[in-house]
């Protein structure tokens, strides 16, 4: 069967289908809320090792999970040895998974040789993912792309790498580094990845719904998948997805709803409400009047009138 438990580590999570770090987006509230729709695993915005090192308040929040359903991966992201150590240290004890982000393309990322940049790098690769290992108490995955450019394609060698410095499964968007989110994923590379490797495997990109979801480990043999911008304002793919369950228009409405109220919750209503507007996009995104309602919902700073806002917005669909 192509859903079914994943077992990565010692971790078991009850089905396959995970939500990815979305730096902006994978917050608590959107976390609980694809929880909800049955995600197997959810995994945080990714987090500087420095900023955990150096106890930066912003970053400690972006890795709060209290309170939330296990089991949860906290994603983090450094290339200096040291400091991932030390930052491995200080979360083992509250992430259920560590995830190592060597796939991020944001220059701001790669310009100081985090993220996809350590894609050319393959000795840095295994002596981070060594050094995270052996400071984990949990188990550790690494999340990669096919490599820096066409012409750089390293995946299937750096997945070795990253298996015999230790990590228990790897996560491949199907994708280069210069490409960032354009084209097509390329699902032969991440197949090749599969053969070459013993532990699980992940593929991500391009899922957008039950036939890309199913089509992705038909065609690469996957042991599981992360779901990212195909979440956004559809967290509901992942009952989709497992149960072929669609809510209905009242029901997406009252996600939404909750959506906020989680928001606000976690950030208070100010911060949460102006978060809120890249989810509320997302979430009106291809519906009727889409930019109308959504220049509308940007001015809005009261949970009230935007509450108010979207429920007279629902009544017209």
């Amino acid at each position: 069967m192509y859903i079914h438990k994943l077992k990565i580590g010692n971790v078991e999570l009850k089905n396959n289908v995970i939500l990815a770090p979305m730096a902006g987006l994978t917050d608590k509230a959107f976390r609980i809320i694809c929880k909800e729709y049955g995600a197997g695993l959810v995994c945080t915005e990714m987090a500087s090792a420095k900023a955990i090192f150096y106890e930066d308040k912003k970053t400690r929040k972006l890795i709060n999970i209290d309170g939330e359903e296990k089991p949860i991966s906290i994603q983090i992201f450094g290339s200096e040895e040291e400091i991932m150590k030390k930052a491995t240290k200080e979360i083992t004890n509250i992430a259920d998974i560590i995830d190592i982000n060597m796939g991020c393309p944001a220059p701001k990322i790669v310009k100081n040789g985090d993220g996809s940049s350590l894609l050319q790098n393959l000795n840095k690769i295994e002596n981070i993912v060594r050094t995270v290992k052996e400071a984990s108490n949990v188990p550790v995955t690494v999340k990669i792309r096919t490599g820096w450019s066409k012409q750089n394609i390293v995946a299937v060698e750096v997945a070795k790498i990253i298996e015999n410095a230790g990590a228990d499964a790897i996560i491949i968007h199907g994708r280069t580094r210069e490409e960032y989110y354009t084209g097509k994923a390329n699902l032969e590379i991440i197949k090749k990845v599969k053969e070459n490797v013993k532990i699980p495997v992940i593929g991500n990109g391009d899922i957008i719904d039950y036939e890309t979801a199913i089509n992705m480990i038909k065609k690469t043999g996957v042991d599981g998948i992360m779901i990212g911008r195909g979440a956004l304002g559809n967290p509901w793919i992942f009952s989709e997805i497992l149960e072929q369950k669609t809510p209905s228009k009242q029901q997406k409405l009252n996600t939404i709803l909750k959506h906020i109220d989680l928001a606000i919750e976690d950030k208070g209503e100010k911060i949460a409400l102006r978060e809120m507007r890249k989810h509320l996009s997302s979430y009106v995104k291809n519906g009727k009047d889409a930019s109308k309602i959504r220049d509308k919902i940007n001015r809005i700073e009261e949970k009230q009138e935007l509450v108010d806002c979207l429920i007279e917005y629902f009544a017209t669909i």
